[in-house]
């Protein structure tokens, strides 16, 4: 297959995933508002953006297929972004001691030479452990997930906060659904094997 492969993220989580599938690609920056709209709610958002990412990666890269990705943490139905700072991100894994998260996690593939373009939408449930403050912080000191949606980071030490996952791919929780992606990237003509 000679078209190129493009990732539109700038996040070194997803990149680093996408190189366990062993394929030559390239990245950009897609830069898109990513405010949500009105009323509209996480997968519609998660689908909007990533299909907007694929699409502005499409504009830079043409002729290329491009993946787009974004993902929201929903705790008690209201949205969590990236904690920031040490405050925030204390106060997320205190509301998040003892409950669940959904991570919705948003794919597309854009074909720059045929047009086509495939989002899917894939959840994942993390269950966190009933956690002390001293716990929370002690993690948060350690790890500084700041730049993490729900203040984890599950690649690392944050697996000790969890009680269970539940979903297709644990990939998906890092923000890049690889086995989903592999199917959407087979119906664009591209094997991984």
């Amino acid at each position: 297959m000679s078209t190129s492969i493009v990732l539109a993220s700038t996040s070194p989580f997803r990149q680093q995933l996408l190189k366990k599938l062993a394929l030559e690609f390239d990245c950009c920056s897609p830069d898109v508002d990513e405010t949500p709209l009105e009323n509209e709610s996480p997968t519609e958002l998660v689908s909007r953006l990533a299909k907007l990412k694929a699409a502005t990666g499409a504009k830079q890269k043409p002729n290329s297929i491009v993946i787009g990705s974004d993902q929201v943490a929903v705790i008690n139905n209201q949205i969590i972004g990236k904690p920031l700072n040490r405050e925030t991100a204390i106060a997320q894994l205190t509301a998040a001691s003892g409950q669940s998260i959904t991570f919705y996690t948003g794919l597309a593939v854009h074909n720059g030479v045929t047009g086509a373009v495939e989002t899917i939408v894939e959840p994942f449930i993390v269950h966190f452990r009933s956690l002390t403050l001293a716990q929370i912080c002690n993690y948060v000191d350690l790890e500084q997930p700041y730049y993490c949606a729900g203040s984890f980071k599950s690649e690392g030490l944050g697996i000790a906060l969890f009680e269970k996952l539940e979903g297709k791919d644990p990939n998906t929780l890092i923000g890049l659904p690889l086995i989903s992606l592999i199917d959407l990237l087979h119906r664009q003509g591209v094997d991984v094997l």
